[in-house]
């Protein structure tokens, strides 16, 4: 396995990515009311990005269609924009998008309350955003990669959530996802070494229900095998020195 570690000018380029992505974010957040469709959204962020001078890095990505995967409820991951899809009073939204910055590659997600949503959902979502730095307390040089993935599991695991084992983190910098993978259940080996110049995508999807998750006949929409919800949370971080920092946080997290 190869693991990229980022020069001092890489590390720049990669920060000013995930400053302009939490922007992004931010400006997104906004757009979860009812009556909004998806397809709007997802142009929004095409209007930003471009506006950034950057390019969407989800948008043709293995074929995907949108700048912005936008997943309702017991959507996981990776719902497609559509005209035809309103959000309404009570959803739960995740919005999980990035962008290239000369170059490089940030990517984050978001779940949003739509309204007034239910106390089951805001815990989930709560949780679900939470677990992220339990994990991250693990990412600093001379721990290893699955530290991160068994503080995400022993943090979720006593609320009864299910954590989805088919997706998992990733590496990042000059392509969207690079080595190596990250799950967010605990394992058993160690996983690789942690140096400073690391960069990693952390992304807890965690279910209301069971872990288990089916895809959809579009070939990109994953949902949850019960039909309850699921949030998501990501950043791309990088390894420091003495710990790590959040490249990719917005204002309102």
């Amino acid at each position: 396995m190869s693991v990229t570690i980022k020069s001092a000018s890489e590390i720049e380029k990669m920060r000013e990515a995930g400053r302009l992505l939490g922007m992004l974010h931010d400006e997104l957040a906004e757009l979860v009311r009812p009556g909004v469709s998806t397809k709007d959204i997802d142009l929004k962020a095409q209007e930003i990005i471009a506006g950034f001078g950057c390019k969407p890095n989800f948008l043709g990505y293995n074929g995907f269609p949108g700048a912005v995967c936008v997943s309702i409820n017991e959507e996981v991951v990776h719902g497609i924009p559509s005209k035809k899809r309103f959000i309404e009073e009570g959803d739960i939204v995740s919005l999980d998008t990035g962008l290239i910055y000369k170059g490089y590659h940030s990517d984050a997600a978001r779940t949003h309350a739509c309204g007034v949503i239910t106390p089951e959902k805001a815990k989930l979502v709560e949780v679900t955003k939470q677990s992220f730095f339990e994990g991250i307390k693990m990412a600093k040089p001379g721990n290893y990669l699955h530290d991160i993935s068994n503080a995400i599991a022993d943090y979720v695991e006593p609320f009864g959530y299910g954590i989805v084992r088919e997706l998992v983190g990733h590496g990042i910098g000059t392509h969207l996802h690079e080595e190596p993978q990250i799950p967010n259940f605990r394992q058993k080996s160690k996983g690789v070494k942690l140096y400073p110049g690391m960069t990693l995508a952390i992304e807890p999807m965690i279910n209301l229900g069971t872990a288990d998750v089916y895809w959809l006949d579009d070939d990109w929409t994953v949902v949850t095998c019960d039909g309850l919800a699921s949030a998501h949370y990501e950043n791309t971080i990088l390894i420091t020195e003495d710990g790590c920092e959040i490249l990719s946080l917005s204002s309102n997290g």
